[in-house]
């Protein structure tokens, strides 16, 4: 700005000297009266450049002012909206009875006198009944107060398994899955008991590319509401994602750049309101901060139809 005040003046002085040369010529002015009219012409023009820049700096501080407001405006608007909807999600524990396996040593020949005395001792792998094992977890949220869960079919897709949810509190319930959808990789789960934090569904046939968004799940089944953030990077996208069933295509979703990981699957994609537009379904193998959701919209007549 300086620079350009000095500038700004320099260019002015000779202009005016120009013209007050020319004008004194023509006229016959004196060399002092001359001199004084441009002095007294440079001063104003320097007050006025003065006050000029002056505003453009003030301006341009505004501006900075308004941005740092809108940024922590935008913050705040997330901060907010991952408090409301992080008491909804819940971590959602796969388990199973597995066989419980043991190794023995014995003597290969069994009772054979010959063989007794040379002391061989070969393992072998025994079954000692079974036991009840984590193999496996994802995510969900309750979509009301009365205990119903959404998530993927794909989480809960093993009918002899056992599944456990964990609330945002640390607190446990046993769930049983009442509906596994055929056609989309969707499912809802039952728990007992009464005031549990439902979700606002929104609207996700209004998202924009570029939009806000955030992803909470139980990340690699082990870290539960990680909180991811990006936008939407493309709508009406069709994948063959690779699951427990085998291959599976995929219409229709939307893909965001918001982390999702292994075990993010059935939480929820939500905007900086706290409504869920998506659930988080895929992410493509071998890229980065490249994942999929099932637009919420796609699945509120199913839900509405079975709750």
């Amino acid at each position: 700005m300086n620079a350009l005040y000095r500038i700004i003046v320099t260019t002015l002085v000779l202009f005016l000297v120009i013209v007050g040369g020319i004008v004194g010529f023509s006229f016959g002015s004196s060399d002092s009266e001359t001199i004084q009219s441009l002095t007294e012409r440079v001063q104003e023009l320097e007050r006025y450049v003065g006050v000029v820049a002056q505003e453009s700096s003030d301006t341009a501080d505004e501006l900075k002012r308004r941005e740092a407001l809108r940024q922590k405006s935008q913050e705040e608007l997330l901060t907010d909206a991952v408090a409301k909807i992080a008491p909804s999600v819940v971590s959602v524990v796969v388990s199973k009875d597995v066989p419980k396996i043991e190794i023995v040593y014995e003597n290969p020949f069994g009772d054979d006198p010959f063989f007794r005395n040379f002391n061989i001792q070969v393992p072998r792998i025994v079954q000692k009944g079974t036991e009840v094992q984590q193999v496996g977890a994802g995510t969900g949220f309750f979509l009301r107060s009365d205990g119903y869960i959404a998530t993927n079919r794909h989480v809960v897709s093993d009918a002899d398994a056992l599944y456990t949810v964990v609330l945002s509190d640390g607190s446990q319930k046993q769930a049983d899955v009442i509906y596994r959808d055929t056609d989309i990789d969707f499912a809802i789960l039952k728990v007992s008991g009464e005031g549990y934090p439902g979700v606002v569904l929104g609207n996700s046939d209004s998202l924009k590319l570029g939009q806000s968004v955030f992803a909470i799940g139980n990340a690699l089944g082990e870290f539960n509401n990680s909180v991811s953030v990006g936008i939407i990077s493309g709508l009406n996208r069709e994948l063959s994602a690779l699951g427990a069933d085998g291959p599976e295509e995929l219409r229709g979703v939307i893909q965001t750049d918001a982390a999702i990981n292994p075990g993010n699957s059935g939480g929820p994609l939500s905007d900086l309101s706290g409504a869920v537009i998506g659930i988080n379904v895929a992410m493509a193998r071998g890229s980065e901060n490249v994942g999929f959701s099932i637009p919420i919209n796609v699945v509120k007549d199913i839900i509405s139809s079975v709750l």
